[in-house]
């Protein structure tokens, strides 16, 4: 029996060349595997990645501040002018040669709180014109006036306790103690208007005849 071997296949250079070059291959992609782990793309060498850590807020970061609302109006409250109606009232609106026309108001609160005026003698004010014409003014001789505070409820009206005669005749201050003069009639249109503690009825006028 022979012990000769016969001698293994030497391979040729191109195919050590492939070997080596998978195995290159292979490191590279293992470096490059490394790499990554400890460099996230996108992000600067050697900053720790902060994705999903909560955000800090600034130290002394002021408090929103709260704008306080408007303070609600109480019962008892001074009534203010928007809350309050002044209607001037007569009781007709054609007046034959003779009759006297009887003048009132009457205060409505429109606001939703009860609310307080003086509705007395001294703060009523009822003026009489035609035209741009001021013919009588109640306060040119009121005497004995008085002040009186009220209590308004809402949609309550309040009207005057007794109504002021109108004798038919033009007034000044100056004509309280003697005749006056009296005021044109014939069907002459008139307009009467009314303060009460300062509240007008300024948009709000009673229109009537004098015969």
């Amino acid at each position: 029996m022979s012990t000769n071997q016969t001698p293994a296949r030497r391979h040729s250079p191109q195919v050590y060349r492939r070997r080596r070059l998978v195995v290159l291959l292979g490191l590279i992609a293992v470096v490059i595997a490394v790499v990554l782990i400890i460099v996230r793309p996108g992000g600067a060498q050697g900053e720790p990645d902060t994705s999903g850590a909560p955000t800090a807020s600034p130290v002394g970061t002021p408090e929103p501040t709260t704008i306080p609302t408007e303070a609600t109006a109480a019962d008892g409250d001074p009534c203010s002018p928007e809350q309050i109606t002044v209607e001037p009232i007569t009781d007709k609106t054609v007046y034959e040669a003779g009759e006297q026309p009887q003048l009132s108001v009457t205060i409505t609160n429109t606001g939703k709180n009860v609310c307080v005026l003086n509705a007395g003698t001294a703060a009523q004010v009822f003026t009489i014109k035609s035209g741009d014409e001021q013919y009588w003014t109640s306060t040119d001789c009121q005497t004995d006036a008085v002040d009186a505070e009220v209590s308004l409820k809402p949609g309550t009206p309040v009207s005057s306790a007794a109504p002021i005669v109108w004798d038919r005749t033009r007034s000044t201050p100056d004509t309280c103690a003697g005749a006056r003069e009296a005021v044109p009639a014939g069907g002459a249109s008139y307009h009467l208007s009314v303060s009460v503690d300062g509240y007008e009825s300024a948009d709000l006028t009673k229109q009537f005849q004098l015969y």
